[in-house]
C-alpha cells in the first residue's frame, strides 16, 4: 500500500537519499566515454500532497525534442559541482532561482544511449512559484502527484528499439494531463519512488 504523502517530511526524504548512498559507480564502470550531466528533480507540496515538477522540451531542440523531462543538462567547465549544474540549468530553463531551492541529496547515476552520465539532484522548491519557461528550450511546465506516479497501474516497462541503438528496457507511463512521461525521466522517477519506499 502506498504511503500517504504528508508523512514524507523533507528530513525523511533527505535521510532516505543519504541511506541509498551518494557514490554510485555505474558511470565509472561503463566502457564508453560519457559526458557528465545533471537534472534537478523538484519536489513541492500542494493540496496536502507531494508533487514532482516536469517540463516539456521544445520541438526545436536537437535532442529529445518534445519529450517530458526534468530541468537539466550537460555539465559545463565553470560548474563547481553537479548540484550547481542542475541549479544553473533549472534557472536557465524555468526561472527557478538557486537561492530558493533546498537540496535534499543525489540519486544514483543513469546512463543514456546518447552517452550521457546523468546525476539526478533531488530538491524541495517553494510553491506556488513564479516559474517562467525559456521558450527556446521549454514549451510547458507542469507537475504530477507522486502518489499517482507510484500507482502500479499507471506505468509499465517494455523493450524499446530506438533508431540506431540497441534495444533496451524502457519505462512508459500512462498519459497524465495529456503528457507522456517515459524514458530516462520515467526511470529517474521510478528510482526516486523506490528510494522513498513508495513502490
Amino acid at each position: 500500500m502506498v504511503k500517504e504523502a504528508p508523512l514524507l517530511s523533507e528530513e525523511w526524504i533527505a535521510s532516505r537519499l543519504r541511506d541509498a548512498g551518494e557514490n554510485h559507480p555505474l558511470c565509472k564502470e561503463d566502457r564508453r566515454i560519457l559526458r557528465p550531466a545533471a537534472v534537478l528533480v523538484p519536489l513541492f507540496t500542494a493540496d496536502g500532497q507531494w508533487h514532482l515538477l516536469y517540463t516539456r522540451r521544445s520541438e526545436v531542440l536537437q535532442d529529445h525534442k518534445g519529450q517530458v523531462a526534468f530541468p537539466g543538462g550537460a555539465a559545463e567547465p565553470g560548474d563547481r559541482s553537479l548540484e550547481w549544474t542542475a541549479l544553473r540549468e533549472a534557472h536557465e530553463e524555468i526561472g527557478l532561482k538557486p537561492e530558493d531551492v533546498r537540496l535534499l541529496g543525489r540519486m544514483g547515476e543513469v546512463v543514456t544511449v546518447s552517452d550521457y552520465c546523468i546525476t539526478p539532484v533531488v530538491a524541495r522548491i517553494p510553491w506556488p512559484y513564479p516559474l517562467v519557461a525559456q521558450e527556446a528550450e521549454v514549451t510547458r511546465i507542469f507537475s504530477i502527484p507522486i502518489l499517482w506516479l507510484a500507482e502500479r497501474g499507471h506505468w509499465t516497462e517494455r523493450e524499446y528499439h530506438p533508431p540506431g541503438y540497441e534495444p533496451h528496457m524502457v519505462v512508459f507511463y500512462e498519459l497524465y494531463d495529456q503528457e507522456k512521461l517515459w524514458g530516462i525521466t520515467a526511470r529517474i522517477t521510478l528510482n526516486l519512488l523506490s528510494t522513498l519506499g513508495l513502490i
